[in-house]
This record gives structure tokens, C-alpha cells and sequence, in this order.
């Protein structure tokens, strides 16, 4: 009886039309369920892609592992090497300025800057009245002597014949005394000038005056400087030419003056010239300034160097690295260092048959052992010996 009596009133509390709402809301949250399904079907991630070794990270065989010897990076005693930029200079030891020594029209220029000379070879010709004088002079000089001497002849058979007395004699010896001497300084005059022993004779034989001077040079090498040209008047003390020897030349330098009691006169140096693809040469110190430059606060230095073959030209750039003061700096072997892409690299030991190309940087080779600037710490295991063939094995395994 009870049931059947609450049953009429639980349909009563179901509004109309409600039973279709609910029927809406369900679709309606069912589709939005199949949606966020299928939207979570498209974001999800796919698969990582396989992660590319690292090319510098080479693994050798087991094998392969006692071709190769590994210790660790240590400090050492090295020397601080300096970088002095300079240049190339003629040896003022080797070199001649050469000039006339009358006063005179240049009519011919034989020698231009780069020609490489002989002693005694022709460099100008130049035309001066003075030669003219000089000549004349040398000719009279030449009168007086003969003329002495004829009458010296004159004495002896005089005083034989014992028309004149000793005193005469010797009165014509002393005036022929001083006519040779007067011969020779003629002589001396012209070879100052610049005429030949040849030329001096033909003229005391001919008696022919030459109307040119010619400005030989006094030493074999190249001519450096000329300050001359046809048609100009040379005066005595012009420099004309500069030839010098360029067999060996200078390297000069400015060291900063808190280093100038690093360096020794005599100390071996090596000199860096980019001009010649960075070739190193050998010379050795033989100058040290005495004073200090005002105005960059710097020691000149000089360095000779020895230039056989001529490749080594005046004003070129060059570098003089030279060893300093002792100290403890961290280095490496130079048979650890791999150069790749025109940098330094150290393999470094990080696993087992594991090694890694470490890029580094470090000064120039003092010795066998190169300072280290950055890349690695003190006591870094790194492959001292056979690190090229271990990179010819990484470049291996890349190509593969």
C-alpha cells in the first residue's frame, strides 16, 4: 500500500522536459570526451631522435691503448718568453756612403736603389772645372820633376869636370826633392778625386785631359739610398750613394723597461718574419740601449742576424722572441699539442679507451715543453705521446 502511494508522487517531482536535458547534456559530454581524446592523440610527443656523438670524443680499442702514453699536466720551470715587435735595418757596420769630392754637373747615373755593386764599380759620372785644374796641376808637377831632374844630371857631370862646387849639387838635389814630392801630391789629388791609377797614367804619358770624373763604389753590395740625378751639381760631403752589405742585417726592437734586465748582450734570440711565412731565424743581441725612450718607455734593442740568400729586405716587419726570466708555469710537451683548424688542442683522458680533443691555448715552444694559458688545469691526464695518430683515429671513426 505505502509503495504504491510514493510512487506517483517521485514522477511528480521530475519537472516536464527535463528528462530531454538530461539526455542533451550527456551527448553533449560525451563528444567533448571523444575531442580532448583525440586532441590528446596529436600532441603527444613522438619518439627523441638518437643523440649524434660527439666528434671530438674518440674511442680507441683496448687494444690500442698502449700506443699511447698519458700524464698529467705539471708545472715546470720555464723561461718567459717575449714578444718584441721590430723590424729589419741595414748593419751600419756594412754600409759606405758614398759621394764626390769636388764640386761637379752630374751627366750620367749608372746605379739605381736595389743594384747590387761590385768594389770599384762605376756610379756616376759627373763633369767640374776643378778636375780640369787638377789635371794642369798634375801636368806642371810632372814638368818640374823631369826639369829637376835633368838638372841634377846637369850638376854631377859639372861637378866632375870641376866647373861648379858641392854646394850646387847639392842645391839642385834639394830643389829636385821638392818637385817630386809636389809629383806626388798632384797624383794624390786626382786619385782623391776619383781618377784611376790607369787614367793618371795615361795622362803623365799622353798628356790628355779627361773632362768626367766617374763616383766608383768603395765596397761590394747593394745600393740602398741614391740621392742623385743627371744634370744636378754634386758638392763635396754630398752623400750620393748608400750601398751596404746585406749579408747580415739588423733586427731592432723596443723591450718595455721593466724588462730590460731580462736580456744580456750576446744572448741567442730567435726572430719570427710573417713576410716569410713566419720563418724563424737565429741571431743573437748586440746592442742594449743605455737610455730609456721618453715617450714609449722602452729599451732599443738590436739583434744581428746572418741573410746568405738575400731574403731578408730593410724596413720588413719581424718579431724577436727572446727568453726572460725563470719561473714555474704550467706546460705541456710540445709532442702533446695537435694542431686543428689552425688551433692548439690536447687529447684528455676522460674515460677508459675515452679521450677528448681539448682546445687550449699556449705560448710559443720553449724547449720542448709549451706554457699553458687556458684550455686545462694542473693535473689533467692528457696524452703525451702519440696524440697524432690518436687524431688521425678520431678523424677515422668522423669520416665512417
Amino acid at each position: 500500500m505505502k509503495r504504491s502511494a510514493l510512487r506517483p508522487a517521485s514522477r511528480a517531482l521530475i519537472p516536464p522536459g527535463f528528462t530531454g536535458l538530461l539526455l542533451l547534456a550527456a551527448t553533449l559530454l560525451l563528444g567533448a570526451c571523444d575531442k580532448a581524446g583525440t586532441n590528446e592523440a596529436v600532441a603527444r610527443p613522438a619518439p627523441a631522435a638518437q643523440v649524434k656523438e660527439d666528434p671530438m670524443l674518440v674511442t680507441v680499442r683496448p687494444e690500442m691503448e698502449t700506443h699511447f702514453s698519458v700524464a698529467p699536466a705539471a708545472m715546470a720551470e720555464m723561461a718567459i718568453l717575449q714578444r718584441i715587435a721590430g723590424r729589419i735595418e741595414v748593419n751600419d757596420q756594412r754600409t759606405t756612403r758614398i759621394g764626390s769630392s769636388i764640386t761637379g754637373r752630374v751627366t750620367e747615373v749608372l746605379a739605381a736603389v736595389g743594384s747590387r755593386v761590385v768594389r770599384g764599380q762605376a756610379l756616376a759620372r759627373l763633369a767640374s772645372p776643378e778636375l780640369t785644374n787638377a789635371q794642369l796641376a798634375y801636368l806642371r808637377a810632372v814638368s818640374s820633376a823631369k826639369l829637376a831632374e835633368r838638372s841634377v844630371e846637369r850638376a854631377r857631370q859639372l861637378i866632375q869636370a870641376d866647373v861648379i862646387g858641392y854646394a850646387e849639387m847639392q842645391k839642385r838635389e834639394v830643389e829636385q826633392s821638392i818637385a817630386n814630392a809636389e809629383l806626388r801630391a798632384a797624383a794624390d789629388q786626382l786619385k782623391l778625386i776619383g781618377m784611376s791609377q790607369a787614367a793618371i797614367e795615361r795622362l803623365r804619358e799622353q798628356g790628355s785631359l779627361t773632362s768626367e770624373v766617374t763616383i766608383i763604389a768603395t765596397q761590394s753590395g747593394v745600393v740602398v739610398e741614391r740621392k742623385v740625378s743627371q744634370g744636378q751639381v754634386a758638392q763635396p760631403g754630398d752623400p750620393l750613394f748608400t750601398v751596404a752589405d746585406l749579408s747580415n742585417v739588423w733586427v731592432v726592437g723596443s723591450l718595455p723597461e721593466q724588462d730590460a734586465s731580462s736580456v744580456a748582450l750576446n744572448q741567442m734570440v730567435e726572430v719570427d718574419v710573417p713576410a716569410l711565412g713566419n720563418k724563424q731565424l737565429k741571431g743573437r743581441i748586440v746592442f742594449i740601449s743605455d737610455t730609456i725612450s721618453t715617450d714609449t718607455r722602452t729599451v732599443s734593442v738590436r739583434t744581428a742576424v746572418d741573410n746568405p740568400n738575400f731574403e731578408l729586405k730593410p724596413q720588413m716587419l719581424a718579431t724577436l722572441l727572446v727568453n726572460g726570466k725563470v719561473t714555474r708555469q704550467l706546460a705541456v710537451p710540445s709532442s702533446a699539442v695537435v694542431r686543428e683548424n689552425n688551433l692548439d688542442h690536447v687529447f684528455v683522458k676522460v674515460a677508459t679507451n675515452q679521450y677528448l680533443l681539448t682546445r687550449v691555448e699556449l705560448e710559443p715552444a720553449s724547449g720542448d715543453l709549451r706554457q699553458v694559458k687556458k684550455g686545462i688545469s694542473e693535473g689533467t691526464e692528457i696524452v703525451v705521446a702519440g696524440a697524432f695518430h690518436l687524431n688521425n683515429e678520431r678523424k677515422r671513426a668522423e669520416l665512417e
